[in-house]
């Protein structure tokens, strides 16, 4: 997929020279870098949303029942 993208001058010409130096395209660098990024994002956990119900004074089960009664 294509992604058109903004950078400046000094950026592009850093990014011709490691592509000259490393035998890469400029395209190339730049998924690269951006793997690399992406890379050191924490990820996303199936229970980071574990406890978060825990501050609430009504039970979940009791919620659940009166929003359904509204039915």
């Amino acid at each position: 997929m294509k992604t058109l993208v903004d950078l400046p001058e000094s950026q592009l010409k850093a990014l011709t020279q490691i592509g000259e130096k490393r035998k890469l395209s400029r395209a190339a660098v730049i998924r690269e870098a951006i793997e690399t990024y992406l890379g050191t994002q924490p990820k996303a956990k199936k229970d980071d949303a574990f406890g978060l119900w825990g501050d609430r004074k009504i039970d979940g089960l009791e919620y659940q029942r009166k929003l359904r009664s509204e039915w």
